[in-house]
């Protein structure tokens, strides 16, 4: 009597807790994350969960998969490599529709054959950056996007972890002695082949493409769902100040490398045009002066291209392969330029060189540094940096070594020194060795030769050591936030499944829809979507696999619906930022609300239960 007292008592603590963590996500604007973590605090002062099963979580090879992808993706982003692989990819799109449906489309078929976690821990920061400079809501594209790349994850057996351990719960059962057969949706009289997934026996485990024939019209429904419904339940979470409203303007040269890829392209083929922030005032050539560019110029090597716009802009442009600065006093510093960094200093009073030009001062031999780009009071300056006189006030982008900021952080010269974050010069000529350790982590996962976390950590590992990024980059490149949110995810999990609170609400459920087969099979998808919206996708897909293939024996039913209805369920967690793993990897990048979730998720959740509990059956007969 006591034990079943101290059971009741510590599930309905377990239900208050979750609750109450989803009322807090859902109306607390602020710090997610410790929002979870105080869930799960609660758990272990109630003694529910010991200190060792409350942090599983942080040494969840999914958690510390995701880290090493966040690295491995800011050392392709690093290089410049992933910025030249999205303006291939991606392009310049011509309409928000446009823009979703090339974020959606491709990841959603690459998903199909990788697992979808590291296809948006690359995406992530591309999209973002992408949008930025095509003046796109990142708002608009991410969630979509993750949407598309789960629902693609469903067309192969390979596309998700959760169709691999439903696979081997199969497997399992089959070995355990299951020796009728079943068949599957018999298509010859379209023409289609008995081999291609005709009428057939299935007697062994599933296959690679047998939940292909319900996997590719949920992709194809999702990715129409995208297009349409993310304009009116996704609102545009850009900030209400945006970066081109910066009162700073400042005047920058740029010259076009002999040999770069820029060489006879037009402006507007080589994205130089409609910067966001940024204007491209003249080009000098030859000591010719063309004002008023065309957008059908053509660059020719040697282009002296004036720009004046704000700091955001004016860095962007210095990762843009085949221009760089036009001082030549950028190759006089003694620093390598990779390890160069852009610094943002104000001039002050007592500094010497008010009064004298840039080049008369000597600026480079006297402080280490280079004047990359000058604001003066939002004027546009129309000289050459060489040229301009120095005034009291004036703010200089500087590219400089390390040691610039510890000389002059505290010197009279200057005010605000401070360094601009991620805005160092590309590495370029390590390109092709991040697209090599990427490719290589890739084709080791597929191929099945290494589990997702070695070979993401394997890759880490060599993103560091061939020189791809810092280790100062690699850490400003984790996203600490998510990871703790999921971290925080696995202890509720743990909580809810050893409490017992996951497997009464599933049997409540199914129970309450009778004997009928369709209302069993609706009743099984809504509790594994639900448990895999608390719990984590691999854990709901364990706690529904022997209700339903018990349920389905009870019937005297074929139990492969069953099967690829919480295959399906598991996955698709669309309503909450805990649903799936990858929600979570873009809750802090696409700056969503936990309503935004619910707005977008919720009608995507209910479509595809739906499609599947009207499709699976037809594909599978009962």
């Amino acid at each position: 009597m006591m034990d079943a007292w101290a059971a009741n008592w510590q599930m309905a603590v377990t239900a208050a807790v979750v609750v109450g963590t989803l009322l807090g996500l859902l109306f607390i604007q602020r710090a997610p994350d410790m929002i979870m973590f105080g869930g799960v605090v609660v758990l272990m002062l109630t003694g529910i969960l010991g200190p060792a099963e409350a942090l599983q979580g942080m040494a969840n090879e999914g958690m510390i998969s995701v880290a090493a992808l966040f690295i491995v993706a800011a050392g392709v982003e690093r290089t410049g490599a992933l910025a030249v692989i999205v303006e291939r990819v991606l392009g310049r799109p011509r309409s928000l529709s446009a823009a979703q449906f090339r974020t959606m489309v491709g990841p959603g078929i690459v998903s199909a054959f990788m697992n979808n976690t590291p296809v948006v821990a690359l995406l992530v920061p591309a999209i973002r950056e992408w949008a930025r400079k095509n003046r796109l809501s990142v708002s608009k594209l991410l969630m979509p996007m993750n949407s598309a790349v789960v629902l693609g994850g469903l067309c192969t057996l390979i596309g998700t972890s959760t169709n691999v351990i439903v696979a081997g719960l199969v497997e399992d059962r089959i070995g355990a002695g299951l020796e009728r057969p079943w068949g599957v949706l018999d298509l010859t009289w379209a023409g289609i082949p008995a081999a291609w997934g005709g009428l057939r026996e299935f007697t062994g485990p599933l296959g690679m493409f047998d939940i292909t024939w319900l996997g590719v019209p949920l992709f194809i429904v999702g990715i129409v769902y995208g297009l349409t419904a993310s304009r009116f339940l996704l609102k545009d979470r850009r900030p209400a100040v945006s970066r081109s409203d910066d009162p700073r303007q400042y005047s920058l040269e740029m010259v076009v490398e002999q040999g770069s890829g820029l060489v006879g392209r037009t402006i507007e083929a080589a994205g130089l045009r409609h910067l966001d922030g940024l204007f491209l005032m003249e080009i000098d050539r030859d000591d010719t002066v063309i004002a008023a560019v065309s957008p059908s110029e053509r660059l020719q090597a040697g282009d002296r291209l004036v720009f004046v716009g704000v700091i955001d802009s004016v860095v962007e442009l210095q990762k843009v392969r085949g221009l760089r600065p036009a001082t030549e006093q950028v190759f006089k510093l003694d620093d390598p330029r990779s390890e160069r960094r852009l610094i943002e200093a104000v001039v002050s009073p007592t500094c010497p060189l008010v009064g004298r030009t840039i080049r008369e001062g000597n600026f480079r031999s006297t402080y280490g540094a280079v004047v990359i780009a000058v604001a003066r009071d939002g004027e546009r300056l129309r000289m050459k940096i060489g040229d301009i006189t120095l005034e009291p006030g004036d703010t200089l982008l500087l590219e400089a070594g390390p040691a610039f900021l510890e000389r002059q952080r505290t010197s009279r010269h200057f005010y605000l020194v401070s360094e601009l974050q991620d805005a160092a010069a590309p590495r370029h000529d390590r390109a092709w060795i991040a697209c090599t350790i990427l490719a290589g982590m890739v084709l080791a996962v597929a191929l099945d030769l290494l589990p997702m976390v070695v070979a993401a950590l394997a890759a880490c590992g060599l993103m560091l050591a061939t020189r791809c990024l810092s280790s100062t980059e690699a850490r400003r490149a984790i996203e600490w936030e998510s990871l703790l949110l999921i971290a925080g995810s696995f202890g509720v999990a743990q909580a809810m499944q050893k409490t017992g609170l996951a497997t009464a609400i599933a049997e409540a459920t199914v129970a309450a829809a009778g004997n009928n087969p369709l209302l069993v099979l609706a009743a099984i998808y809504f509790v594994t979507m639900i448990t895999t919206e608390l719990l984590s996708n691999n854990a709901a897909a364990v706690l529904s696999f022997p209700i339903a293939w018990q349920t389905a024996e009870q019937l005297g039913v074929h139990p492969l619906p069953f099967v690829m209805a919480i295959t399906v369920a598991a996955s698709c967690g669309f309503g909450t930022p805990i649903g799936y793993q990858t929600n979570l990897m873009i809750y802090g990048p696409g700056g969503y609300k936990f309503t935004d979730y619910i707005r977008y998720g919720g009608p995507l959740n209910l479509i595809v239960m739906a499609l599947t509990i009207a499709l699976a059956p037809l594909i599978w007969p009962l």
